[in-house]
């Protein structure tokens, strides 16, 4: 299950993306709009920082703006950076794999090979869709209500 943390992270990032990457916005900002609590937004934020997702500008008009074009950055990478592994069991993970304490013959387990196919599908959807993947599709959806 994706996390709150995770889902505040990408909230947060949408709304760098719906304002532009050359405009920095501040915590404040963010957590109002969005809904965050600003504490907690804060750390969300220096994790993102530290993933390489976005930047930071001190001083006066200073606050946070993408390090990459939206295109370039995709929900796998917010995931991992927040939660880590996508898979469900760690024995089924790429990049945080780890034995199952009670697995008997992890070669053979089929609940591995099960979850294995599931992170598979999982990470070539999240993969796949970008920061702006998922700003087109929610504006679209507002646009939608609006009318």
């Amino acid at each position: 299950m994706l996390s709150q943390k995770a889902r505040y992270a990408l909230r947060a990032l949408l709304h760098l993306v719906e304002h532009g990457t050359s405009r920095t916005i501040q915590v404040g900002e963010m957590a109002e709009t969005q809904q965050i609590p600003r504490k907690y937004l804060e750390f969300i934020m220096v994790d993102l920082k530290k993933a390489g997702l976005v930047t930071s500008r001190r001083g006066p008009g200073g606050g946070y703006v993408l390090a990459r074009p939206p295109s370039e950055i995709s929900f796998v990478e917010v995931i991992r950076a927040i939660d880590g592994p996508i898979a469900l069991v760690p024995c089924a993970s790429e990049n945080f794999y780890a034995r199952c304490g009670d697995c008997h013959d992890e070669a053979t387990c089929a609940i591995r090979r099960v979850l294995a196919q599931v992170r598979d599908s999982a990470v070539a959807i999240l993969e796949n869709t970008s920061l702006a993947d998922a700003a087109r599709v929610e504006l679209a959806a507002e646009a939608l209500s609006a009318a």
